[in-house]
């Protein structure tokens, strides 16, 4: 299996939109992996701004490029707060089977459960040097988060995000205009600032995973990543389509 999130800026609305013309898109260089290695399946994922009707024919593009390597080709746009993660990031997802493979795939069937709120998720990490603000700040984090962002190398220290995601975060009890070391102390006041471990856990990491000291590189990495939960929710109906289960 060939699995990959191509780079998001090229049709990211965050960015100019460049499409092809953006130095930075990857997709012929995923094709050409395709191409070279002929794996059993294929998974590719980018921003919902990979839809829009600017790239229409850029899309049909790589979509018929890959069927005509000898892939069943699908696209579809997922949701992760469908999938358990508390946070609105919607993604595209195309993934292609061989076609000697004769299982067809199908997207995986959403989760009836809703998703935890950012205090229910935070709840165990905000409160870890006693904030005696937990409570009240619980009651206003009572919706999933806005998307993550990871930020670039040009980009300053990490925070999450521009002016309208900050104003999101807002409302949910959350300075977004940096990342804390730690969490709030006892007698802290105001908004407090997300950990790196706490961003790690609205993207829908376990707990136990770590990345490394440095907040900065941590967050890029946390904020660009695709969410565990979804990715395993699609890795699931892969699997499926190339065992004999």
């Amino acid at each position: 299996m060939l699995a990959g999130g191509v780079p998001c800026p090229p049709f990211s609305v965050a960015s100019k939109q460049l499409g092809k013309e953006d130095e930075r898109d990857l997709f012929p260089e995923a094709i050409r992996l395709i191409k070279e290695i002929l794996p059993r399946a294929v998974m590719l994922e980018n921003v919902r701004g990979f839809l829009e009707p600017k790239f229409s024919d850029y899309r049909n593009h790589i979509l018929e490029s890959i069927e005509s390597l000898g892939y069943q080709v699908q696209i579809k746009l997922l949701n992760a707060s469908d999938y358990g993660v508390p946070q609105l990031r919607p993604r595209v997802v195309i993934v292609g089977i061989r076609n000697d493979i004769k299982r067809k795939f199908m997207y995986p069937d959403e989760c009836s459960d809703q998703p935890p709120t950012v205090g229910e998720t935070l709840k165990e990490l905000m409160g870890a040097n006693g904030w005696k603000g937990l409570d009240s700040w619980l009651e206003k984090a009572n919706r999933i988060a806005p998307t993550i962002v990871g930020g670039s190398k040009k980009h300053g220290g990490p925070d999450l995000g521009p002016v309208r995601a900050r104003k999101a975060w807002a409302e949910l009890g959350v300075d977004g205009a940096g990342v804390a070391n730690e969490a709030p102390a006892k007698d802290f006041e105001g908004m407090p600032k997300l950990t790196k471990e706490m961003i790690a856990l609205i993207q829908g990491f376990p707990p136990e995973w770590t990345f490394g000291k440095k907040k900065t590189a941590a967050c890029r990495m946390i904020g660009n990543a695709f969410p565990p939960p979804v990715a395993k929710a699609v890795g699931m109906e892969i699997k499926r389509c190339l065992s004999n289960e």
